[in-house]
């Protein structure tokens, strides 16, 4: 019966092969409360060894988007997962989540084992990063749908927060200043842009570039595909300083359409350009596209992948506690009376 499925180009063997070469790399992602192993119909995790008084789960979901047809195209797959870790994680941290656990799904033309493995073994990278245990997934085959070499993935995360600890927005008051975290690049938003202006202007992802910085002799794909900063051990320090009032992830919309969400319709939040500093990848492709600085920002994090509203009085101990945790922050702004996002 299996020679038949195979004949409908669905190798069973293939799928049992990739599952053993991801075991060790969800191994290294175990948390004392995950219960069962890989392999089961679904993942379980014991929440009663938490210690939290009235926790409040938080969820989220999320995949990598046309960011993965630069995967593709480099034949580089080590650390797309990270990605989708990345841009579920960074939604609820953004509400003062702990991230406890992650599933990933991921959907192919042809299961190929060392590919599959390469994969998993970004998202373990992500979820080791966060704290969080990759508890199961789903490897689909799927003929047809896709084309051998490509596929798609997507990820779902569970967090917890005590219900007083929140982060909601509610505490935000005019004067409340906005710290920068540093991202590693473009993330992954904006690649349906990106990639359209590789085509229309014939870069080469293979190239290098003068004035596009690189380590290790990287290509533009290279830098293209560095992958997303995880930001839960760096909100995770600071709260233990501070009281954090608000945090955005900035994703696709760039500042002017996440810095809103911190806060809604009550405040504003007046950017002071010029104030942290901006990635080569984006002045790279303003240039060549020419496209303004603030357009850009419309569209793309600019080199800032989260933003915190703290009182004017913590604004030092929270850049240090995210420097304790590894990352770079930068005093970018303030809030304001009014709506939405200004610069200057």
């Amino acid at each position: 019966m299996r020679d038949h499925y195979k004949q409908a180009g669905v190798d069973v063997e293939a799928g049992y092969q990739a599952v053993d070469r991801m075991k060790d790399h969800v191994k290294r992602t175990h948390r004392r409360e995950v219960m069962g192993g890989l392999g089961s119909f679904g993942g379980m995790f014991d929440f009663s060894m938490l210690s939290y008084k009235e926790p409040v789960l938080i969820s989220g979901t999320d995949g990598v988007g046309t960011k993965l047809k630069l995967a593709f195209e480099m034949n580089r797959h080590d650390t797309i997962g990270v990605d989708a870790v990345a841009m579920c994680v960074n939604d609820i941290v953004a509400q003062g989540a702990e991230p406890l656990f992650f599933q990933d799904y991921i959907a192919c033309g042809k299961n190929e084992p060392e590919r599959i493995e390469a994969i998993v073994k970004g998202i373990a990278d992500g979820c080791e990063h966060s704290g969080c245990a990759l508890i199961g997934g789903e490897t689909a085959e799927m003929p047809g749908m896709y084309k051998e070499e490509e596929y798609d993935l997507a990820g779902f995360v569970v967090g917890v927060a005590e219900k007083e600890q929140l982060i909601t927005g509610k505490e935000v008051n005019t004067g409340d200043v906005l710290i920068g975290l540093s991202s590693s690049g473009i993330h992954s938003n904006g690649f349906s842009l990106v990639r359209k202006w590789i085509e229309e202007y014939g870069l080469d992802l293979q190239a290098q570039y003068k004035g596009l910085d690189q380590t290790f002799d990287q290509s533009l794909g290279d830098v293209l595909l560095t992958p997303t900063k995880l930001y839960a051990k760096a909100i995770q320090e600071v709260q233990q300083h501070v009281t954090i009032k608000a945090i955005s992830h900035i994703t696709g919309g760039g500042f002017e359409e996440n810095i809103p969400r911190m806060f809604g319709d009550a405040f504003g939040a007046q950017v002071e350009q010029g104030s942290w500093p901006v990635p080569s990848i984006f002045t790279f492709l303003s240039d060549i596209v020419g496209m303004e600085k603030q357009d850009m920002m419309s569209i793309f994090n600019m080199g800032i992948g989260m933003v915190l509203a703290v009182a004017p009085e913590e604004v030092d101990a929270t850049i240090t506690a995210v420097q304790h945790a590894g990352e770079e922050a930068y005093t970018i702004g303030t809030v304001i009376e009014g709506q939405g996002v200004t610069y200057r």
